[in-house]
């Protein structure tokens, strides 16, 4: 019998999600449902929006970057919306950072954040150096499917403890240009650092990645950047096989990780000074 209910109280004060939309993002309303579903209140906001009032982002408590193909992946994924976020409101989205604010960015998302100099972090007072890439999945397709994922010990706050079986630690991915590419004196750092935060299964990485990684976080802990679609399996009927196994109780990993983030938000609004 499929029954997998929330085991977050109902909350009198919900934090406040941005989610930002531009031109071929379609992945904005997953991901403002994960926020909902988590115990946020999500707002979509254009990025035309807070290029004009970049203040808009001070009243954030979380932020999501969605996938998607902003602006048609025009010239490479996620290069044009990176390029406009870096001219109009990288100082707000690192303030954000600064005070505290979680981020996630799937897919499309983890493209902009790597080539608007977000991750790996940390960033310099000036420009930041790339020093990641996602690259051409090896083969030259586009992967559309299920795989499986392992969550090693690290300090992204969004994948802390992540529970689950060989059949529930799975994740969707859809992407063209998922390879994760990086010198090995920057994959030692964030090896070394507790940075990884999400690695494909040995024997399951659909693109190539370099060490298995499938995402990573900045040094504070705080952005989330992966290739795979948490927002995607927030309910256990979107697991491949929900017909054939018995819905354990837990929220499936992809919600487990947005419920983290509300929290972490939460007991940190409430410490005291």
């Amino acid at each position: 019998m499929y029954d997998c209910r929330s085991t977050m109280e109902t909350m009198s004060t919900r934090p406040k999600a941005i989610v930002l939309t531009a031109p071929g993002i379609n992945c904005d309303l997953e991901l403002a449902e994960a926020f909902e579903l988590a115990g946020a209140s999500a707002e979509r906001v254009h990025v035309n929006a807070l290029a004009a009032d970049p203040g808009l982002l001070d009243s954030a408590d979380l932020i999501g970057l969605p996938g998607g193909f902003s602006y048609g992946d025009a010239i490479a994924a996620g290069r044009i919306l990176a390029v406009m976020l870096q001219s109009t409101i990288i100082d707000g989205l690192r303030g954000a950072v600064d005070r505290g604010v979680p981020m996630i960015a799937p897919c499309n998302g983890f493209q902009i954040a790597t080539q608007a100099g977000l991750l790996p972090g940390p960033w310099p007072d000036g420009p930041a150096r790339t020093e990641t890439a996602l690259l051409e999945n090896d083969g030259g397709r586009f992967v559309d499917r299920w795989v499986r994922v392992e969550y090693p010990a690290s300090k992204c706050i969004w994948t802390q403890d992540l529970t689950g079986d060989d059949a529930t630690m799975v994740l969707p991915i859809a992407h063209g240009e998922g390879r994760f590419h990086a010198e090995a004196s920057v994959l030692s750092r964030l090896e070394s650092e507790g940075r990884v935060a999400v690695r494909y299964a040995a024997d399951d990485d659909p693109n190539g990645s370099r060490g298995h990684i499938a995402g990573i976080c900045d040094d504070t802990g705080l952005i989330l950047g992966l290739m795979p679609h948490p927002e995607r399996y927030l309910h256990w009927t979107q697991h491949p096989y929900w017909t054939r196994r018995v819905v354990c109780a837990e929220d499936p990993p992809g919600l487990q990780m947005f419920r983290r983030a509300v929290q972490h938000v939460l007991q940190h609004s409430a410490a005291p000074a």
